[in-house]
């Protein structure tokens, strides 16, 4: 990316946080990975999502909307609100089954979508639920009233820190030019945020150790918890504990790139043309919505979660042997084996 190249040669010290790299690599409104538009997801993309399986996890997402609906009495007005909507596939999924079922015309769908281009491909794709799927800008737009929140692989792809150990403290890695080619430089941390993020990690840590810290994903679950709905939480991404995270041999740490469904860790290379993503730290989560008194509702492996979320859909689909129900228990084989997508992904309910 050229851009990262002016904006070194403009930099003080000829540096720039990896976290800072990867926003611009990612979300610049024209040379970013996503800023431009929505991306292509599946099997003509670069990587698989829950949502590009099919219409089934939309499915089991709008009954978990109707049992957050009934659990709070049925109220009048509901939203379902979700944040990350690419391009609208689940959304499109969701409302298809929620929004035409009687008695539910008090039900709602809002998007939290800060960038235009994105917004015109979503609203072009759920134009037919008309009024009922409305937009905003940001977190801070959301009304006080009785939500679902979701997220479906968001917190993965936020901008990060990039630390190492040299057997005594922590060092950044910036990123720096050198002789035209982007490269990692070490030096002081950039911030005492950095620094007391980093107090918590274990120190019997082997000498350069690098790691992750997602200072992003903390910023943006405290200020979700500001938000006045209340209701439910759901995230779902792919993530680890505090000890698997830092664990001693986990000593490359976990930021790798993704293109045409490969994966490595050449994550200087190609910038703006290929995602970049993380494993989320859900004990910093979790102890992050605790310290505001939300509860944990649920944390567990997608398939588990979805397994249990989907019985009743599953024994209306017995005796039947048709062509639909066959793909719909493939789209149910994807999103919950092990061996797919069931192990790999964790979902965290909160009670907000």
């Amino acid at each position: 990316m050229r851009i990262l190249h002016d904006d070194l040669a403009n930099s003080q010290e000829g540096r720039l946080t990896f976290a800072q790299v990867m926003e611009k690599a990612l979300y610049h409104p024209q040379h970013g990975y996503y800023g431009p538009g929505p991306r292509r997801i599946g099997r003509s993309g670069d990587f698989y999502t829950a949502v590009s399986v099919g219409p089934l996890y939309g499915r089991l997402l709008a009954e978990l909307a109707l049992q957050g609906w009934k659990e709070q009495g049925s109220p009048g007005e509901f939203a379902v609100i979700e944040q990350a909507a690419h391009d609208g596939q689940l959304a499109e999924d969701i409302c298809e089954e929620l929004l035409g079922r009687q008695g539910t015309k008090g039900l709602r769908y809002l998007i939290v979508e800060p960038n235009p281009r994105y917004e015109v491909v979503q609203r072009q794709r759920l134009e037919r639920f008309g009024e009922r799927v409305k937009w905003v800008s940001s977190l801070a737009e959301l009304p006080a009233m009785p939500a679902l929140f979701l997220c479906n692989e968001l917190p993965d792809a936020m901008p990060v820190h990039l630390v190492r150990w040299n057997g005594q403290v922590w060092h950044e890695l910036y990123v720096a030019a050198d002789r035209g080619e982007l490269t990692f430089t070490p030096a002081a941390l950039s911030s005492s945020e950095l620094e007391s993020e980093l107090a918590r990690l274990p120190t019997d840590l082997p000498e350069g150790y690098t790691t992750e810290v997602n200072l992003a994903a903390l910023a943006w679950m405290q200020e979700l918890i500001k938000v006045p709905f209340h209701g439910q939480i759901y995230i779902a991404d792919y993530g680890l504990d505090d000890f698997e995270l830092y664990s001693p041999t986990r000593s490359t740490g976990t930021l790798r790139r993704y293109a045409q469904h490969q994966t490595d860790d050449r994550v200087l290379e190609n910038l703006g043309e290929c995602d970049l993503t993380t494993h989320i730290n859900f004990t910093r989560l979790i102890e992050t919505a605790e310290a505001a008194s939300l509860k944990v509702r649920s944390y567990e492996l997608q398939g588990r979660f979805l397994g249990k979320l989907a019985m009743p859909v599953l024994a209306s689909l017995e005796g039947r042997r048709d062509g639909s129900t066959q793909a719909l228990l493939r789209q149910f084989q994807s999103l919950t084996h092990p061996a797919f997508m069931g192990r790999s992904f964790r979902v965290l309910v909160l009670e907000k």
